[in-house]
């Protein structure tokens, strides 16, 4: 018989049934679809064997006028600035209390009670004490003086930190009458808490600042309280940096990695400067500094509609004027500003349910607010990106494209991602551009999960979509950097560097929808497999990588795969020419059938091409 052609569509969907994919791909992990064709995407490690403390949700990447360079990333606890592989902790401080703290411990425990009128804090907050003296025994001032991380809160005027030693019973000082405390801004949430009232939750909850409520109380915020989300943007070679909902804060260059940010509100000459926002950015063209979901001026409460913006090349100055251009708008559609995406023409600005374009047009009015698309959604303040003049984004159960205007883009994955979807913890999702492969990648959580733990790539180059299994919790493109950065637990990862999952081996497949003949009324009879595949750019120890084929049949559309067969092909030349595996013996019987590569060994790359069977029908029984 003469042989088969397994010729496919590239990309995955899962719109249709697998049996009525016929000619398609159907599932997937860890590959793409650049040249039509599937082929293992690349691997990651580690940039850095230094960690932060963290959920990191924003990475921002620039170079400094001395060639400094420089991410920035905001986690839930902290800011950092990393420089050479190292994280320099930029924290903004809340509060310095001078005199006024001190101690108490108990034999037996690490754990150690701080009283410090009016504190302010919240649990897991940051406090650096100087000043203090031994207790008397094992807690001596070395252990006293340094970074601490509070666990508890006992009430307004005290706290309790662990400290690496065990109190003994000569531990019965305060620590002296000359104890400073630094109090960092106070820390946000990791995960979404809905709920509010009494019985809304379990035993217990979060209140708005981060204090607990017990079984039986009311939360004080009828509210579901928001993770920690930052956002920056670069003034020059500074930086501007705010916590969602936060105020907003700047970091001088000039002063080095070892000093942290301070207030913007608090720079001299600083007129008027929003004192709260849920974003901020540099609006590049006009070098004006844009606050978005602000304050009005003279009071400190928030219009989440509201944007502002300071005169053309100031840092400080918000006071509207006719000698500047410092001034404000507000969003007419919807109830709360979301997310700002900055193009080369314009600054989309997307609310709860619309779109405007914010252009600048010059004195009087500097910038000019038009709305593009009513009734569209958006899924958090991270999930939208722009490539050029061009924006995508998830929305709550579709994705979305922007190119003059706005609509959605036809998803042959959607179901598979939106029905598996942790939406209480949607503001997690992040986008990225892997602009190597000409990729949109959204990480996001699932059904199971809080955190996220899978991604869906958009290619916008050849309109194909694919999926996988990966955490990470923020993105930056290559750039500035050879690889792009991904954001895990507690390290930044280069990807699209080498073929492995930071040194271990990285599980590749994808899997075909059905195929049959005479259109599954006949049984066929699979006898061999021809492989037609490329393992370059694979680094296997062994100098022979390989990829296993498996086949398998099944007797209707919702019957169970009642026979499989497998086979692997592995490189055994490269020179004249690739060699691999020429032939893989398989039996085979059923109405139709589909085929999975996969790989699972380390420093294994692969293209798949077009493979054979020898096919054959064998009856209708």
């Amino acid at each position: 018989m003469p042989l088969t052609s397994l010729k496919f569509r590239p990309g995955i969907n899962r719109e249709i049934t697998s049996y009525s994919n016929e000619g398609g791909f159907f599932d997937c992990e860890k590959v793409r679809f650049y040249t039509q064709f599937p082929e293992k995407i690349g691997g990651w490690v580690k940039y850095s064997s230094n960690t932060y403390l963290g959920s990191a949700r924003a990475l921002h990447n620039w170079i400094a006028l001395d060639g400094s360079n420089y991410m920035g990333i905001g986690t839930h606890l902290k800011y950092y600035i990393e420089e050479g592989g190292t994280f320099n902790d930029i924290t903004p401080v809340r509060k310095t209390s001078t005199n006024s703290i001190t101690f108490s411990a108990s034999n037996g425990s690490t754990e150690l009670t701080v009283t410090d009128s009016s504190h302010g804090a919240v649990q897991n907050d940051f406090v650096t004490i100087s000043g203090a003296v031994s207790l008397g025994g094992n807690i001596t001032a070395s252990i006293l003086n340094a970074e601490h991380q509070i666990t508890s809160i006992v009430n307004a005027n005290s706290y309790k930190i662990t400290v690496s030693a065990t109190a003994n019973s000569s531990d019965s000082g305060n620590g002296g009458s000359g104890v400073d405390g630094v109090y960092q801004i106070n820390v946000g949430l990791d995960t979404t808490v809905g709920g509010n009232g009494w019985g809304a939750g379990g035993y217990g909850g979060v209140n708005a600042d981060l204090s607990t409520f017990g079984w039986g109380e009311a939360a004080t915020s009828g509210t579901t309280q928001e993770i920690r989300l930052w956002n920056h943007d670069n003034f020059g070679e500074d930086l501007l940096l705010n916590p969602r909902d936060g105020a907003i804060y700047y970091w001088d260059e000039s002063n080095g990695t070892g000093t942290r940010a301070v207030l913007l509100s608090s720079l001299s000459g600083a007129s008027d400067v929003p004192t709260i926002a849920k974003q901020v950015l540099v609006s590049d063209i006009d070098r004006h500094i844009v606050v978005f979901g602000a304050n009005t001026i003279g009071t400190t409460t928030q219009d989440p509609l509201l944007i502002r913006f300071g005169s053309q090349e100031s840092l400080t100055d918000f006071t509207p004027d006719t000698t500047n251009t410092a001034g404000d708008l507000r969003l007419s559609s919807g109830s709360t500003f979301i997310q700002a995406v900055e193009t080369k023409q314009q600054i989309l600005v997307f609310t709860d349910r619309s779109l405007f374009s914010m252009r600048f047009i010059g004195p009087p009015f500097t910038f000019g607010l038009q709305e593009l698309s009513k009734n569209i959604t958006i899924m958090s303040p991270n999930s939208a990106v722009a490539v050029d003049d061009v924006v995508f984004w998830m929305g709550k159960d579709n994705f979305y494209i922007y190119t003059g205007r706005s609509q959605q883009i036809a998803c042959t994955v959607r179901d598979k991602v939106f029905l598996d979807f942790n939406h209480s913890q949607g503001d997690k999702v992040v986008a990225g551009v892997n602009s190597q492969w000409s990729e949109i990648w959204w990480f996001y959580p699932s059904a199971n999960s809080d955190e996220n733990d899978k991604y869906v790539i958009y290619n916008y180059a050849n309109q194909t979509w694919y999926y996988g299994t990966l955490s990470r919790t923020a993105w930056h493109d290559r750039g500035i950097r050879e690889y792009p950065i991904g954001a895990g637990s507690q390290y930044l990862f280069n990807h699209e560097n080498g073929n492995d999952d930071d040194g271990s081996a990285m599980t590749a497949s994808v899997e075909s929808s059905q195929i049959d003949i005479g259109d599954g009324y006949q049984f066929t009879f699979i006898k061999q497999l021809i492989p037609d595949i490329t393992f370059e750019g694979s680094t296997s120890n062994t100098g022979n990588p390989t990829a296993n084929f498996t086949l398998q049949a099944r007797n209707g559309p919702g019957s169970t795969y009642g026979n499989t067969s497998s086979g692997s092909t592995a490189r055994t030349a490269t020179t004249p020419v690739e060699q691999f595996t020429d032939t893989l013996n398989v039996r085979l019987r059923g109405r139709s059938f589909n085929m999975k590569l996969e790989s699972t060994e380390q420093g294994v790359a692969w293209k798949l091409g077009t493979p054979r069977v020898d096919i054959r029908p064998d009856g209708r029984k």
